[in-house]
């Protein structure tokens, strides 16, 4: 009976109590997504009911526990990486997955996880004395991963590794004034980008560091009416439904757009215009204020850790879901490049519910953790 209590109580209930709001929206517009209850609305189901129990799982335990498995977890992963890269399996031009003899995994999106997971650790170690040394290695720790996702290629799922472990980085003490010139030159390459658009987005002319799906994704972007029935398609079909919901949407399974089979990938990366066109503005901004509860409630956790792993870990946890909702929405909006990032909790798809979920039970426990009296003597 004990064990049972003790389980229970590893559950952070407001959290808990978003996510089970999120779960039955998230059913309730992959229905309309779907039209009706077929294999996808029951699978997307089971990946709920699999994604409770991983995180379930993770929130009882301990994050003191859970440390000790950073390092032969990201020796797993990187070793995973570099196996997808010389046996792994191609689909659509792209070679991402695994096989392990019993399924098919795509080691990318652990690292999600993972590497946020690995630099917590390494910064709880040396958290007495930081020196520059220390973050150059946890820059390493962070571009080895990366590198290898990129040339699978997946930059989507690369950019989210590479933001979610620069978050642990900067939580951890990384100067502004560092970050500051990277910035500058960021918005000043965006402004070049921009004024040379017909140059850049020739047909001869080669970006070298991007594939070149990658740097029609950018032109399209900027142009989405270059191309409207192939790379601009994805983005002119998501703003027309988003625009023809209006204020009050057009109702619960009436949406032309996506009943008719204007929107692609409408269970998946464009399930936000599902939503919107169905209910409409005030339904988009209900949507974004459920989201900000979630990450107020990640936010309320990391500040209330009680050590500096659980801070660094519960901040980057609470950035990625940050980091999904802001990549989701502004692309399917037409103001980011159409990448392939799931909208938390609403696209269909196990591998990302089972990670939102791991992602989720990590907040859990440190939410609920409270070190020992030799552990908490130790921190200081």
């Amino acid at each position: 009976m004990d064990w049972i209590l003790r389980a229970f109580r590893a559950f952070d209930w407001p959290l808990l109590l978003i996510l089970v709001i999120f779960c039955m929206l998230g059913m309730t517009v992959m229905h309309s997504a779907v039209g009706g209850t077929d294999w996808r609305f029951a699978s997307q189901a089971r990946n709920f009911l699999l994604a409770f129990f991983v995180m379930w799982f993770v929130a009882i335990i301990p994050p003191s526990r859970i440390m000790k498995f950073a390092i032969p977890l990201y020796v797993v992963g990187v070793l995973m990486l570099v196996a997808v890269l010389l046996v792994g399996i191609t689909n659509k031009g792209a070679t991402r997955w695994l096989n392990i003899g019993v399924t098919v995994i795509q080691p990318s999106e652990m690292m999600k996880i993972i590497v946020p997971l690995m630099l917590a650790w390494y910064f709880d170690k040396h958290r007495s004395e930081l020196r520059v040394l220390d973050f150059l290695i946890a820059g390493v720790l962070l571009l080895a991963p990366f590198m290898l996702i990129i040339r699978q290629p997946d930059l989507g799922t690369g950019l989210l590794v590479l933001s979610t472990g620069f978050f642990i980085i900067y939580f951890a003490g990384l100067s502004f004034k560092l970050i500051a010139p990277v910035f500058v030159l960021g918005v000043a390459a965006i402004v070049m980008i921009l004024h040379y658009e017909p140059v850049l987005c020739g047909p001869d002319f080669d970006w070298v560091i991007l594939h070149e799906y990658q740097k029609h994704r950018v032109c399209t972007l900027l142009d989405p009416g270059s191309d409207p029935l192939g790379k601009g398609f994805h983005t002119i079909q998501g703003m027309i439904a988003i625009g023809s919901g209006g204020l009050y949407g057009k109702g619960y399974m009436l949406g032309t757009q996506t009943h008719l089979d204007f929107i692609p990938e409408r269970t998946t990366d464009f399930i936000f215009a599902v939503f919107a066109e169905e209910f409409g503005l005030y339904g988009g901004v209900m949507l974004l204020l459920l989201y900000t509860l979630l990450l107020l409630r990640g936010f309320l956790i990391t500040i209330r850790a009680r050590t500096q792993f659980g801070r660094l870990l519960a901040g980057a946890m609470t950035m990625m879901l940050f980091m999904y909702v802001f990549v989701n929405m502004g692309m399917v909006m037409g103001i980011l490049p159409v990448v392939g990032v799931p909208l938390p909790f609403m696209s269909y798809g196990g591998t990302a519910l089972v990670t939102l979920g791991f992602a989720c039970g990590l907040l859990m426990s440190i939410s609920n953790y409270v070190p020992s009296r030799k552990s908490a003597r130790s921190e200081e």
